[in-house]
C-alpha cells in the first residue's frame, strides 16, 4: 500500500486519542501509586492487604459533604436543578400536555430519585458510625 493511499486521522483526532491514553496511563499509575502509598495495596495473588480503614478514615469527612450536597439538592424546591420537586413537575408538564411517553420516562427516572433518599440517609447514618469508629480507633492507623 503506498503512502499517498492511506488515510491520515485528522490532528484533531490523534490529538484527542493521545489525551485520552495519557489519562488511562496516568489514572493507573495514580491507582497504583496511591495504593501502595496508604498500605491498602494488594498481595500478589491479588487479595487486599487490609480492610482500607485508614483510606476510609481519611475520605469520611467529604464522603458526609458529598452526601448532605446531594441530599439537599434532591429535597430541594421546583427551582433546584436534580430535586426531586422539579421532576414532579416536569411530570405533571408531560401529563398535562398529553406526552405519554415522556411522562413514563420522567416518572422511571422519578421513581429512581425518590428511592435515592432512604439509600442516602442510610449512607450517611452508617458514616456516623465510622466517623466514631475512626475517632477512638485513631483514624485507621491502629488496624
Amino acid at each position: 500500500m503506498s503512502s499517498t493511499s492511506r488515510t491520515r486521522m485528522p490532528a484533531a483526532s490523534r490529538t484527542r486519542t493521545a489525551v485520552v491514553s495519557l489519562m488511562a496511563v496516568g489514572a493507573l499509575l495514580g491507582t497504583a501509586g496511591a495504593a501502595s502509598a496508604d498500605g491498602t495495596g494488594t498481595h500478589p495473588s491479588g487479595a487486599p492487604t487490609g480492610d482500607g480503614a485508614k483510606a476510609l478514615c481519611k475520605r469520611a469527612p467529604k464522603i458526609d459533604q458529598r452526601i448532605d450536597r446531594i441530599l439537599e439538592r434532591l429535597n430541594g424546591d421546583a427551582s433546584q436543578r436534580g430535586s426531586i420537586a422539579r421532576l414532579e413537575q416536569r411530570v405533571a408538564n408531560a401529563k398535562s400536555a398529553g406526552h405519554t411517553q415522556i411522562e413514563t420516562y420522567l416518572n422511571d427516572r422519578l421513581t429512581f430519585r425518590r428511592s435515592l433518599v432512604p439509600t442516602l440517609e442510610g449512607r450517611q447514618k452508617d458514616l456516623a458510625d465510622v466517623q466514631k469508629w475512626c475517632t477512638s480507633h485513631g483514624d485507621g492507623a491502629n488496624s
